[in-house]
């Protein structure tokens, strides 16, 4: 069932803390904080962004260092420090004309419940809280920070027929060096 929700999807959004990082923040003595994205979650999002799809971050916290990533990546669709995950969502969804069976999200705590009860294809990283696994249409073999994002998009983009295209891409390269 998750390959037939996925082969829909238009809109992939993530929320940060937990999903596109393992959750801990480290605080620094000047206030400012630092986070530790996985590389393998920001291949796929280029990947993603290439391939069509829209990618965002939903959070409820502000961070610069999330804004910092989103912007190395390429992701414009941007939400911090929203009081209600599903307005904002609404907001997304409405602007971008989609529907919620178009949309993808994964979420790792109870918070996100909201927005994962809505969208047509919800999906939470293996280390979520139980509360939300039990929820969800799909679970990742990974978790939070440690590719979980990766799994979800490479999903998507399999059921969607593009997955071969992105691997033909490097096979091509490869193929085409002569020692």
């Amino acid at each position: 069932m998750p390959a037939t929700r996925a082969a829909t999807i238009r809109l992939v959004l993530f929320d940060v803390d937990g999903v596109l990082t393992d959750g801990k923040i480290l605080m620094h003595a000047d206030g400012s904080e630092s986070k530790v994205f996985d590389i393998k979650d920001g291949t796929a999002i280029v990947w993603a962004l290439r391939a069509g799809l829209r990618v965002g971050f939903l959070s409820a916290r502000t961070s610069a260092a999330t804004a910092q990533r989103a912007a190395q990546l390429g992701v414009t669709l941007v939400h911090q420090g929203v009081a209600s995950k599903l307005e904002a969502y609404d907001q997304i969804v409405d602007s971008l004309l989609l529907d919620d069976e178009q949309v993808a999200y994964m979420g790792d705590d109870i918070l996100d419940l909201p927005v994962l009860s809505r969208v047509g294809l919800a999906a939470a990283p293996h280390d979520a809280v139980e509360d939300v696994r039990a929820r969800v249409h799909w679970v990742s073999r990974a978790d939070g920070g440690n590719g979980a994002a990766r799994e979800l998009i490479e999903l998507i983009l399999r059921a969607q027929d593009r997955w071969a295209s992105i691997v033909a891409t490097y096979i091509a390269e490869v193929e085409g060096q002569q020692p």
